[in-house]
């Protein structure tokens, strides 16, 4: 059938239109390509698909022969409806050409008009129109081709650019025809911008860029990749990395490629080393596929990235140096010991900064003393007392002994590093040898090691060095460089300040302690029938001793004082208070004066016992006296902890510690309120405990707690009070602020039976004859006749007294225990005043007689009158 509707006679001239090959069955797939769902090959992605290359052919009056499928896609015509037809119509602006209905082969074929808008059925034919075509023919006669970019009407009306390529060819009867191929230029720029980008990204990237095939062997490679691996990019092509690079590096990259290739997963930024130890390389790896789904090989990006892991490795140095700086400066914080602070320092250089580690140091700084202000001497050597090692063997400790003595000489180089001030860094085995004096058995010992740098730092405060700090390292490490150096030197005045703060620690709390030692009683009295504990253990706080303390004080006709106190804060002012305050106490209880007027009285002295009038004082205090003869004790407290007095039940056994209901009044300084005195009968046996609150008190906890465990401690079976005062300490809260502890434990007891003797007697002329009588006789049961007569004496001298100004009852007290007491009482309450008589007076010798004759005497006051007393030594 022809083009026409001729028959196969038709006239020479007219090509017969080729009739379309019946549809093939499906082929199978390619090797590499998969079935489509109709069982098919798929589609093979080649850039021939992408370009869509139309082949059209012609006879050489521009008549179509044959019209492909792909020029069916490009143009919209069928082949039905173009075949036969001349193309002359194609050309030009999508308009109509209105002789198409005109008579001729078209109307013959039934062509209708086009209209603007319309799609059109068939092609406009080429009766009317531009001469483009006859050009084109007619260069193709003469030439034999034809090459450029023609617009083509689209048959929905729009215009097509294609790239045309047309060549003259002749069959095999000798009837020439034109053979076209037909490219659209909008799909075929885009492939030549492709095209033109991966030249450009291969020949001017900085980047290592290369392609590789299904065998990993290099199939185009760039300058820049080429050059990173020193070789031509020529000398790359048909090879595998394990043809080019060495063989590590090369195993790596090969499965590396290899993984990429066989799972499709891209690997992105891995960084390696460089051949040859040059440098580091960032690579990527993704697999290449084709638009039909073949993969064709592996793409490469290498980046040169020895910058980017030098400047890492050096934030990563400098991260490390400040952990170190931060690590060592948090061990050190708050350890105000010298030999703790060595010892810190050197265990937390190993093995982060250096394998071994020493601290070396004067010796007075050691022990708190001065600065060394000498300079460098040869007769003081230094003492080794921090040392540090990674592995600990009998040669390392042969090298690095704790507390052992470092000898060397002016000239090596610790004794030049000590004397300048200047670090030092040592390579080499000569170097390491001139550290001390020759032949060191020390320096012999390092270098079996295997020692080969060394930092020989100054421990500087102050501006004077206080030692050394030396780190080594072995050879199973690299040597210190500058960097090391410049961190050493920073981590040596970090240690020279916290060697500095420790020893001045230890002068300062040596003082305070010693201060507030000097102040609280070396010795207590131990009356008879009473047995007395006590402790007092420093705060824990640096050189802030704090203000507790505790006396016992002997009082006249054998009684004795308690007194426990706290002075707020910490420190020297503290300590300076505390002993004002103590001496207050101790003078005013010499008054004998009840608790509460003794309070009363510490007080009022406001200001004399404060630091500074800006700053004021503050104390709590609990003060007692007991009286033996009479077993009655009379307690008054200033804001203090309440008292506990422990008492055996039925079962002697068992002890019950009970809290004393006393008026718990306000702390000294304060004032605006008074204080109470209470009195109470104390059983024999009884232990009476007095205590600061740093015993009982805990951080974040109620002190009530604390209180109760005191109680329940003191209810076990009180043995020695030594124990008991240890089992208290023991029980302390491991939370406990860091403060002060002062603790008196004092077992009461009357004195034994038939130990006093009483009378009263009438203010008449013959109580002086009855109280003669008296005492004669009670001496002479007692076994002290030899104290009779001066005894009688004093008493009678004292009734005489009374019988004159006081007009009342008069009664005498005698008491044996570790002096003889005597007492005279009256109900005049003026106490009596001693005068000098002179030579012509008959009277007022008595109180004379009575201190030159007595060991002590005294008056006190009581809620009936006055009593007067003295004492006599026991034969």
């Amino acid at each position: 059938m022809s083009a026409s509707g001729d028959d196969p006679g038709a006239p020479p001239g007219r090509a017969p239109r080729p009739v379309p090959p019946p549809p093939e069955p499906p082929s199978a797939p390619l090797p590499g390509q998969e079935p489509d769902a109709a069982g098919g090959p798929r589609a093979s992605g080649t850039l021939l698909d992408a370009l869509r290359v139309a082949v059209v052919m012609l006879d050489t009056s521009g008549r179509v022969l044959l019209w492909s499928p792909l020029a069916e896609d490009v143009l919209g015509w069928a082949g039905e409806h173009i075949v036969g037809r001349r193309v002359g119509g194609l050309f030009g602006p999508p308009e109509p050409f209105p002789g198409d209905a005109d008579t001729g082969e078209e109307g013959a074929a039934g062509a209708e008009p086009s209209r603007p808008g319309a799609r059109n059925p068939l092609p406009p034919d080429a009766s009317e129109g531009d001469g483009r075509p006859e050009q084109i023919l007619g260069e193709l006669l003469r030439t034999g081709r034809w090459n450029g970019i023609l617009s083509l009407r689209h048959r929905d009306g729009h215009t097509v650019q294609v790239d045309t390529r047309a060549s003259l060819l002749v069959d095999g009867d000798g009837r020439p025809f034109v053979l076209a191929s037909l490219a659209e230029t909008s799909r075929l720029r885009t492939l030549e911008h492709d095209l033109a980008a991966l030249d450009s990204l291969f020949d001017s990237s900085p980047l290592g860029v290369a392609i590789l095939d299904r065998d990993l062997r290099y199939v185009r490679v760039n300058d820049a990749l080429a050059a990173m691996n020193g070789m031509l990019p020529a000398d790359h092509i048909g090879r595998s990395v394990e043809e080019l690079l060495d063989a590590e590096t090369a195993r790596e990259l090969a499965a590396l490629q290899r993984r990429v290739l066989h799972t499709g997963r891209p690997v992105i930024d891995v960084v390696a080393p460089a051949p040859g130890g040059r440098g580091h390389r960032s690579l990527s790896y993704h697999r290449l596929v084709d638009r039909a789904g073949r993969v064709l090989g592996v793409s490469a990006t290498v980046i040169d990235v020895t910058e980017r892991v030098q400047a890492a490795e050096r934030a990563e140095r400098a991260r490390r140096r400040l952990t170190l700086l931060n690590d060592v400066g948090s061990r050190i914080a708050g350890v105000l010991d010298v030999r703790r602070v060595a010892e810190t320092i050197a265990e937390a250089l190993v093995p982060t900064f250096a394998g071994y580690s020493g601290v070396l140091l004067h010796a007075q700084v050691a022990g708190g003393g001065d600065l060394p202000t000498a300079g460098f001497r040869e007769t003081q050597p230094l003492r080794q007392l921090g040392v540090g090692a990674a592995h600990w063997t009998p040669q390392v400790e042969r090298m690095l002994r704790r507390g052992q003595s470092i000898g060397f000489t002016r000239r090596s180089v610790f004794g030049t590093v000590l004397a300048g001030g200047e670090p030092r860094l040592l390579d080499g085995d000569d170097q390491l040898r001139a550290t001390t004096y020759p032949d060191d058995p020390k320096v012999d010992a390092a270098l079996e090691l295997g020692l080969h740098s060394m930092l020989v730092l100054p421990l500087r405060a102050r501006g004077v060095v206080l030692g050394l700090l030396v780190v080594a390292r072995d050879r199973g490490r690299e040597p210190f460089d500058r960097d090391d150096l410049a961190l050493g030197v920073d981590l040596a005045d970090r240690a020279g300040t916290a060697l500095d703060n420790a020893r001045l620690y230890v002068r300062e709390r040596e003082g305070a302690l010693t201060l507030q030692r000097s102040l609280l009683p070396r010795t207590v009295p131990e009356p008879p029938g009473v047995d007395i504990a006590y402790r007092y253990v420093p705060g824990s706080s640096g050189a802030e001793v704090g203000g507790d303390w505790f006396d016992v004080i002997p009082l006249g006709g054998g009684r004795l004082a308690f007194v426990v106190g706290d002075v707020m804060g910490h420190g020297l002012v503290a300590a300076a208070t505390m002993g004002r305050l103590r001496t207050a106490v101790r003078t005013l209880a010499g008054l004998d004066m009840p608790p509460d007027e003794l309070l009363r009285r510490v007080n009022e002295l406001g200001d004399d016992l404060a630091q500074n009038r800006t700053e004021g004082w503050m104390a709590t205090a609990v003060y007692a006296v007991y009286d033996p003869s009479t077993r009655r004790c009379a307690i008054a407290q200033a804001g203090h902890p309440p008292p506990v007095l422990v008492e055996h039940q039925d079962d002697p056994d068992r002890c019950y510690a009970r809290l004393l209901d006393l008026p718990t009044g306000v702390p000294l300084g304060v004032g605006g309120v008074r204080f109470e005195t209470t009195e109470l009968d104390v059983p024999d046996g009884a232990v009476l405990v007095l205590y600061t609150d740093g015993l009982v008190e805990a951080r974040g906890k109620d002190i009530g707690l604390g209180i109760e465990r005191l109680r329940e401690t003191l209810c076990r079976r009180l043995g020695s009070l030594e124990d008991a005062c240890d089992d208290l300490l023991a029980t302390m809260d491991p939370d406990r602020e860091p403060d002060d502890v002062a603790l008196l434990m004092a077992r009461l007891g009357g004195l034994p039976a038939g130990s006093t003797a009483a009378w009263t007697f009438p203010a008449e002329a013959s109580a002086v004859r009855l109280a003669r009588r008296r005492v004669r006789d009670t001496l002479a049961s007692w076994g002290l006749a030899s104290l009779t007569d001066v005894t009688v004496l004093l008493v009678s001298e004292l009734v005489t007294n009374s019988l004159r100004y006081a007009h009342g009852p008069i009664g005498v007290r005698m008491v044996r225990g570790g002096s003889l007491l005597v007492e005279v009482s009256d109900p005049l309450p003026d106490p009596p005043r001693e005068r000098v008589a002179a030579e012509d007076d008959e009277g007022g010798r008595g109180l004379q007689l009575v201190a030159g004759a007595s060991r002590r005497w005294g008056t006190r006051h009581g809620s009936l009158g006055k009593t007067v007393w003295f004492e006599l030594a026991l034969p």
